[in-house]
């Protein structure tokens, strides 16, 4: 293996195999290197990145085959990665959600960004490479925990009515609502997402008037009716 030449690469290649180019995103060193290591020798980790600028400039730089993206990163405007999957809607590269969380507004946002399928760090890393394949290869992943989620998400007027209603908030506003919603302090949301108190109220505001809800209370309700939390 030469300098440089991600682990298995060198086995692929003499095996005559194309090789499969794969940036991996995630906030998370250590995510990062053990899903560089888990994938199989004909995927090749061409790039890293850390937040959403970064994300986005190696996309750019890269055009890598699949990019597997954590659904949850700082930078940018808030977004997380769908907002990296919009900014690089002119690339040819297909997106793989590859997140802990399994909240539906999760799944939803980044699907309907773009990302062609979502799968959760649960999986092995024999499934994960499967996956890659499958989403360079054009099909939809997801993880079977989501896929029943996923067809009613996108066949259901329950779905399609609370997709309307977030769109009245920005992607700064859904972080916040969906973090409020499920009990987190104002406090707490200011460390999550690294933004004064002082904003958290702001958006807060923002999001009841949007929704035209009066309470934090009211607006966790909202949320679980919807799936959201």
């Amino acid at each position: 293996m030469t300098e440089g030449e991600a682990p298995g690469a060198g086995v692929a290649a003499e095996a005559g195999g194309p090789l499969l180019r794969v940036v991996v995103v995630d906030d998370h060193h250590l995510v990062r290197v053990g899903v560089r290591a888990g994938l199989a020798p004909d995927l090749e980790v061409v790039g890293e990145a850390a937040d959403v600028p970064s994300a986005v400039d190696a996309v750019r730089a890269l055009v890598p085959d699949v990019v597997l993206l954590d659904v949850h990163l700082p930078g940018g405007d808030g977004g997380g990665g769908a907002e990296v999957v919009r900014r690089c809607a002119g690339v040819p590269s297909r997106f793989l959600a590859l997140s802990v969380s399994d909240a539906s507004e999760d799944v939803v946002t980044v699907i309907r960004a773009g990302a062609r399928g979502y799968v959760t760090k649960a999986i092995s890393g024999t499934d994960l490479s499967e996956a890659v394949r499958r989403v360079a290869d054009g099909d939809a992943v997801f993880s079977p925990r989501l896929a029943g989620f996923v067809l009613d998400a996108f066949g259901t007027g329950e779905v399609a009515t609370a997709d309307s209603e977030l769109d009245r908030l920005s992607a700064r506003e859904r972080e916040v609502m969906r973090l409020i919603a499920r009990g987190y302090s104002y406090r707490e949301v200011a460390g999550e997402l690294f933004i004064s108190v002082k904003t958290v109220e702001t958006h807060v505001s923002a999001v009841l008037r949007k929704l035209q809800l009066s309470s934090r209370h009211e607006l966790t309700r909202w949320a679980a009716a919807r799936r959201l939390l």
